[in-house]
């Protein structure tokens, strides 16, 4: 299927990360990246971009980890990754690899701008989510000037409580729930920005989620800092989508182990997660084009169900044939991939040719 004569041992693969610089890095996975990203199809009302940081804990004095914000190992080093999620594709747009002492905002602009370099033409943003570690006025600068549409957690300063005790006009939503909105500027801020507030009544029979003010006893508060003109109840029930990406960042761990893969040079460790997050990716484009339709599936049920199978060698009527586990849901309903990687003719990855390379022979692009 690869085109090659026998597959890797493990050494053989260590070593293969090994080699990767930073310049490597760009060079080998940006186009990968590229390639994968023009075969996901744009929904109608655009995409929306989800970020999120999460924390590998070390064990080890590998390169870049350090004691930081570890809050199941505490005091021991980490690396702290940094996500950019499509939310309706489940596919991972872009992912660093940092220290451990990083905050979860670090770096971020530069972050979103490879991100945003990575899309293709005809790819737009409907919205950006993300929670109160990347509230920042120069992060909000640079989402305004590119004219994207946000919701972000705001952090609760003294200030936007002090806002949030003060508002009048309250909006019932749902029961026990009710919405509420502000502009005001921060200090060290451009420019006023809009904050929409959910307060909900606390109740003995249910937990109610966000921070509990001293002056307003009995409710609780969530509060957004946006730039969209859309009513509070609306952007609430459009942020509680952004919970997908905690799903995402635990089947990265848990089903792909990707907090396993560490190597002592950091780079070598960042192609590892890498590959990770392109597999990752690889398994969301193979079931948009096989089951468009169908729910997700994540990648533990998909080496289950798919491409789990015991079988056996064995002889039938003179002929060598390969016998496949009844628990695996016959051969009817996986003929159409067997058949698929058995008339698989592409041996050579054609993604790894960088666009300007290509030549046009007979106005066909190789």
């Amino acid at each position: 299927m690869l085109g090659i004569a026998r597959f890797p041992s493990d050494d053989t693969i260590r070593n293969f990360f090994l080699r990767f610089k930073q310049t490597d890095i760009e060079a080998f996975w940006r186009p990968l990246w590229r390639w994968l990203l023009v075969l996901v199809k744009c929904p109608a009302g655009g995409f929306s971009l989800d970020l999120d940081s999460t924390v590998f804990c070390r064990e080890g004095q590998q390169e870049g980890a350090r004691k930081g914000f570890n809050p199941r190992r505490k005091g021991r080093n980490s690396h702290h990754p940094l996500l950019a999620v499509l939310a309706e594709a489940q596919v991972v747009l872009h992912g660093w690899l940092r220290s451990g002492h990083t905050g979860p905002a670090r770096g971020v602009i530069p972050f979103l701008q490879e991100a945003l370099a990575l899309l293709p033409q005809g790819t737009w943003l409907r919205t950006v989510r993300a929670d109160s570690g990347f509230f920042d006025g120069h992060f909000l600068d640079f989402l305004e000037e590119r004219s994207l549409p946000y919701v972000v957690v705001a952090r609760m300063t003294t200030t936007l409580k002090r806002q949030c005790a003060g508002i009048k006009d309250w909006t019932r939503t749902v029961e026990h729930h009710d919405a509420g909105e502000f502009t005001v500027k921060l200090f060290g801020w451009s420019k006023e920005r809009r904050f929409v507030v959910v307060r909900e009544r606390v109740r003995e029979t249910k937990a109610a989620v966000g921070r509990r003010l001293l002056d307003v006893p009995g409710y609780t508060f969530r509060v957004w800092v946006t730039n969209r003109s859309q009513a509070a109840v609306e952007l609430w029930r459009d942020y509680n989508g952004r919970a997908c990406i905690e799903q995402r960042i635990q089947e990265l761990k848990h089903d792909l182990a990707a907090a396993g893969f560490c190597l002592q040079p950091f780079f070598a460790t960042e192609a590892a997660f890498l590959a990770v997050l392109f597999t990752f990716n690889l398994l969301s484009l193979y079931q948009h084009k096989t089951t468009p339709d169908a729910p997700y599936r994540q990648p533990g049920t998909l080496r289950v169900a798919v491409f789990l199978c015991g079988a056996t060698l064995g002889v039938m009527g003179r002929e060598m044939v390969v016998k496949l586990s009844a628990a695996w849901g016959g051969l009817s309903k996986h003929k159409p991939l067997v058949d698929a990687t058995l008339n698989w003719l592409n041996c050579t990855a054609p993604k790894l040719i960088p666009p300007v390379d290509r030549l046009a022979i007979g106005g066909v692009m190789i």
